[in-house]
């Protein structure tokens, strides 16, 4: 298997890392970006839709440009990289995935086009409190009133949320099953707040808040919503190689330059075989993450199902050891918020909790185990 990028990919990684290295030329100015609403650059985000990346994922019909996963990856790992605040990840791919995948052509025609120009935003509300990553719907619920339909519930965290101008919500239908729906943020009560990695999230009420059914109303959308949470954990999983990467660089960099009883800490031996074995850890984290990358294109949703449960296994075991041998190689200024490797392992964190742990997708892996009569628990 070739994953080697082609001119064009080499092309579009070049345009979006110069972009974002104007942004985000060092921490302090991502530190900036998150200390004001909306918690992210708005030029940006703008500069983005310019560039056609806003529009990568969604046909020309509709406004995008109708590129692949390897493409959209590319975007995720770049945005990883700098620590970028803007909610590509949540309101592009995750929720623009799901209005892509069940709406009806007048919907996509409207809601892509316009988020691929830059002009709205848009969060997908499929969580509940203490819900854990099931596609099916517990906390809103949906009911016909009259000729239209109606919300009720509380939806959190929803990722982008705080300043999101319309909101894609899955809900549990009348006649059992869940079904997809888009509300105007004005229509709920959106109470944002601050993630662990300083980006933004919201809890989101909705009290007979009006809706519009994505694509057919009533239908039970539960297998769409799972495989397009499938297809966000792998492209997740390459904004959190993006972090990783510049984490172990950041790490080596520091054991290079940093000096310890007159000497740089790379001269100590067991400092460098840390900092090697997170190498390591990158390495197989890249290898299964392009992997994954490569498995969307075949369009088989269990292929997907499962190369997003082995990725989303290996990237949070590697961002967990990364992430914590980054902080404790550069000791206690690495736990800083003004540092950016304390940040991305908060980021990565973030990740791992939004799209599902290690022991949820290792759980999910043992569930598919059905070639085997009988199955030894490792001691």
């Amino acid at each position: 298997m070739d994953f080697t990028y082609d001119d064009e990919q080499q092309a579009l990684r070049e345009s979006v890392r110069g972009l974002l290295a104007t942004a985000y030329a060092d921490h302090d100015a991502r530190r900036r970006a998150v200390a004001e609403d909306p918690g992210f650059d708005r030029t940006l985000w703008g500069r983005l839709a310019e560039m056609g990346v806003l529009g990568l994922p969604f046909s020309e019909d509709h406004g995008g440009v109708g590129a692949g996963p390897v493409e959209i990856g590319i975007v995720c790992r770049e945005l990883g990289r700098v620590l970028a605040p803007e909610p590509y990840l949540a309101s592009v791919v995750h929720a623009g995935g799901l209005v892509a995948a069940v709406g009806t052509p007048e919907q996509k025609a409207d809601l892509l086009g316009r988020l691929s120009a830059g002009e709205i935003v848009l969060a997908a509300a499929d969580t509940s409190p203490g819900g854990r990553w099931a596609a099916q719907a517990d906390g809103v619920r949906a009911s016909e009133s009259g000729d239209g339909w109606t919300l009720s519930g509380v939806a959190d965290p929803v990722v982008g949320g705080a300043f999101a101008d319309h909101l894609v919500v899955t809900a549990a239908l009348p006649d059992g099953g869940t079904g997809a729906f888009v509300v105007d943020a004005s229509a709920a009560t959106v109470t944002g707040y601050a993630a662990a990695d300083l980006t933004r999230a919201a809890s989101v009420r909705f009290d007979d808040s009006a809706a519009t059914p994505l694509g057919q109303p009533g239908r039970d959308l539960t297998a769409s919503i799972a495989t397009i949470s499938d297809l966000t954990r792998i492209l997740g999983a390459n904004q959190a190689l993006g972090v990783m990467e510049s984490q172990v660089r950041a790490t080596t960099d520091y054991l290079k330059t940093r000096k310890q009883f007159g000497v740089t800490l790379n001269t100590f031996q067991a400092l460098t075989f840390r900092a090697a074995d997170m190498y390591v850890s990158l390495e197989l984290a890249t290898s299964v993450v392009d992997w994954a990358t490569m498995t969307i294109a075949g369009g088989d949703r269990d292929a997907v199902a499962d190369a997003a449960d082995r990725v989303g296994l290996q990237v949070s075991r590697a961002g967990r050891h990364i992430g914590q041998e980054a902080i404790q190689l550069h000791g206690g200024i690495g736990m800083t918020a003004e540092y950016a490797v304390g940040v991305g392992t908060a980021h990565l964190e973030v990740l791992d909790q939004w799209l599902g742990n290690g022991p949820h997708h290792l759980r999910r892996l043992s569930e598919r185990v059905t070639d085997h009569d009988l199955v030894e628990a490792l001691s």
